[in-house]
């Protein structure tokens, strides 16, 4: 039986990731507070007013020490803490405090590229990769492919992925595009696989590259890993919950 085994938001893109237990989902929206707010560089024109590429803000393809952020959003406050293993942790409102927050990345990120200037929002959808809004799906045995391909274990964090599901057939969730896929009390339909890039490449636990994980997926023929797909029929996601194509 193919069932969800982890539920992750990233409040702030290419900057932490969150556990939840169970998520609600919105038809025609992205996960609730995913990728909701990002950095955007010093030569970037995003400003909140719409969505706009990944090549706007400040990413970990660029800045590898990036992914060792782990986050915790405080819905209530509005208070959202990043945690790495070289800085002290900070809690800020993403709203208010962009200058405390640029201060507090700045040695994260290398000084040869574009900076980190402001923090900008897109309420309703996030700054999700595609250009609609999206909720990955991951699947494990994909995931165990790549470490197999590898000969090493890898985090699961590297895929920066929304819901992971447990099943025994790598790369099942490519055969489900455009298809409907009932998880929990929602109907999602899975529109694009997930390109992959650099970031893949760094450690979540030291922001450092270790892994050749690009050249693992092209051994299989392409460079991909998940799906992201379009919430047709919302409702609430648990840990445990089965992930049935329909």
């Amino acid at each position: 039986m193919t069932t969800v085994t982890s539920l992750l938001r990233h409040p702030l893109k290419s900057h932490g990731r969150e556990a939840l237990q169970e998520v609600s989902l919105t038809k025609g929206a992205s996960m609730p507070y995913d990728r909701l707010w990002a950095v955007a560089h010093d030569q970037s024109k995003a400003d909140g007013s719409g969505w706009a590429h990944c090549a706007n803000f400040s990413r970990v393809s660029k800045a590898p020490a990036l992914m060792a952020i782990s986050s915790r959003y405080d819905e209530n406050t509005g208070v959202l803490t990043l945690s790495h293993p070289d800085r002290p942790d900070l809690s800020f409102n993403p709203d208010e405090d962009s200058s405390l927050f640029v201060d507090w990345v700045m040695p994260l990120v290398p000084q040869d590229r574009a900076l980190p200037a402001r923090i900008v929002k897109l309420p309703g959808r996030g700054f999700t990769d595609s250009d609609f809004p999206s909720v990955t799906l991951c699947n494990h045995a994909s995931h165990r492919a790549v470490e197999k391909q590898l000969g090493c274990e890898l985090s699961v964090h590297r895929w920066r992925g929304n819901i992971w599901f447990e099943t025994d057939t790598p790369w099942v969730e490519f055969d489900w595009m455009d298809r409907d896929v009932r998880i929990g009390e929602c109907i999602l339909t899975p529109r694009e696989r997930t390109d992959r890039c650099l970031a893949t490449t760094a450690n979540p636990a030291t922001g450092r590259r270790d892994a050749d994980v690009l050249a693992a997926l092209k051994h299989f023929g392409h460079q991909d890993f998940s799906v992201r797909a379009e919430v047709k029929f919302g409702g609430t996601i648990r840990i445990g919950d089965r992930v049935e194509p329909l």
